[in-house]
C-alpha cells in the first residue's frame, strides 16, 4: 500500500488515466499546435492530478476544497481546448465524447470529495 493517501484515491487514479488520454490524443495534433495549444492542454491536464494531490494533502479543509476546485477547473479549461480543437478539425466528435465521460466522471468524484470536506 502506497504511504501517500492520494495515490490511493479513485479519483486520483481516474484523473491519472485521464491524463494519459489526453497526452495520446494530442499525438494526433498538427505540428504546429505542439507548443501552442497542446502545451496549454497538457499543462490543465497534469494540473487536474497534481492539484488533487495538492489538496488531500493540505491539513485545513477549507484548502483541501480550494485545491479540488483548482483540479476541476483544470478539468474544463481542458474541456473547452478540446471543443475547440473539434472545431479547429484536430480531434472528431467521438474521440472528445470519450475523453468527455472521463470528465463527466472525475467530475462527479471531485464533487463527492469536495462535500466530504465541507462537512467535516
Amino acid at each position: 500500500m502506497n504511504r501517500y493517501s492520494y495515490k490511493n484515491l479513485d479519483v486520483y487514479q481516474d484523473a491519472k488515466m485521464f491524463v494519459v488520454a489526453v497526452y495520446k490524443l494530442l499525438d494526433s495534433f498538427p505540428d504546429t499546435e505542439k507548443f501552442a495549444l497542446c502545451n496549454q492542454i497538457r499543462r490543465a491536464a497534469i494540473s487536474v492530478t497534481s492539484n488533487i494531490a495538492e489538496g488531500v494533502s493540505r491539513t485545513s479543509n477549507k484548502e483541501k476544497i480550494h485545491f479540488l476546485e483548482i483540479a476541476y477547473a483544470s478539468m474544463m479549461e481542458v474541456d473547452s481546448q478540446l471543443d475547440v480543437s473539434i472545431e479547429l478539425g484536430y480531434i472528431t466528435i467521438e474521440q472528445y465524447e470519450l475523453i468527455n465521460k472521463q470528465i463527466n466522471n472525475i467530475g462527479r468524484q471531485l464533487s463527492v470529495l469536495r462535500n466530504k470536506y465541507k462537512v467535516m
